[in-house]
C-alpha cells in the first residue's frame, strides 16, 4: 500500500469534528492540571487527583493521530501547551493582584491554584516528552501494521507516553525530596493506573476512531513524515 493521506476535508481549515476533538483535548489537560493538587486513594494507590481526566487527554492523543496523523497532531499538542502556560499565568496573576479588603481566602487560593516553579517545569516537560512519544509510536505502529490491530498501538503508545510522562514528573518534581523507593512507587503507580484506564476505554477510543473517519472520509498514514516535534507551522 502507497503512503495514505485520504482527501481531508477543508485541508486549509479544520472540521467541526476536529475541533471538537481539540477542546476536549485540552479542556482535560488544563482540568487534570488545576485538579491534580489533591491527592486521592485508588485501589489503595494514592495518586493526583488529576489522574481521573489526563488519560483522556492520551485518549484523544491517541484520536487524533490515528484519524488526522502526527502532522496535526504535533499542533495540538503545541497547542495544549500554550492554552495550558496561559491558564497557569491567568492564576498566578490572580494570585499576586491584590486582594479586595473583605475577601479572606487568599491563602485558600494560593494553597490549591499556587504552583511552584519546579512543579510548573516538571508538569511541562512530562506533558511534551509523553504527549510527542505518544503520538509518534502510535504514528509509527499504525504504519508498521498497514493499519491493524488498533488495540495495540493504542495500548502500546500509551504505555510509553505515560511512562516517560509518570517518570519525568515524579523525577524532575520530587527527585532530592522524597527517597527513591517512594519515587519509584509513585512512578510505577502512575504508570501502571494510566495504561489501564486506557486499555479499559479501548472499545469507547474504537467507536470514536471509526466514527470519525467515517464522517470526515480521512485515515492519515504518515509513512513519509518528519516526526521532529519542533515545526510547529508547515
Amino acid at each position: 500500500m502507497t503512503s495514505e493521506r485520504r482527501a481531508v476535508p477543508s485541508q486549509e481549515g479544520y472540521s467541526q469534528w476536529f475541533v471538537v476533538v481539540v477542546a476536549i483535548f485540552i479542556t482535560c489537560l488544563i482540568t487534570a492540571n488545576i485538579t491534580a493538587v489533591k491527592l486521592v486513594s485508588i485501589f489503595g494507590l494514592v495518586l493526583p487527583a488529576g489522574v481521573i481526566v489526563f488519560p483522556v487527554s492520551y485518549i484523544v492523543g491517541d484520536v487524533l493521530t490515528e484519524v488526522y496523523g502526527f502532522h496535526r497532531a504535533r499542533r495540538v499538542i503545541w497547542l495544549g501547551f500554550v492554552c495550558n502556560l496561559i491558564a497557569v499565568l491567568a492564576i498566578w496573576l490572580g494570585g499576586v493582584m491584590p486582594a479586595a479588603p473583605f475577601w479572606k481566602a487568599q491563602e485558600a487560593y494560593d494553597t490549591i491554584l499556587g504552583y511552584t516553579p519546579r512543579l510548573l517545569v516538571a508538569s511541562f516537560l512530562a506533558y511534551l516528552i509523553g504527549e510527542f512519544a505518544n503520538s509518534i509510536v502510535l504514528a509509527k505502529m499504525k504504519v508498521a501494521t498497514n493499519g491493524r490491530w488498533l488495540w495495540s498501538r493504542t495500548i502500546g503508545s500509551t504505555l510509553v507516553g505515560q511512562g516517560l510522562d509518570s517518570l519525568v514528573f515524579v523525577l524532575v518534581a520530587f527527585f532530592g525530596n522524597i527517597p527513591l523507593t517512594g519515587l519509584i512507587a509513585a512512578i510505577i503507580a502512575q504508570w501502571l493506573f494510566k495504561s489501564l484506564y486506557e486499555a479499559a476505554v479501548t472499545p469507547l477510543t474504537y467507536l470514536v476512531v471509526n466514527a470519525l473517519k467515517r464522517r470526515e472520509g480521512v485515515d492519515v498514514y504518515d509513512r513519509d513524515t518528519d516526526f521532529n516535534p519542533l515545526p510547529v507551522v508547515r
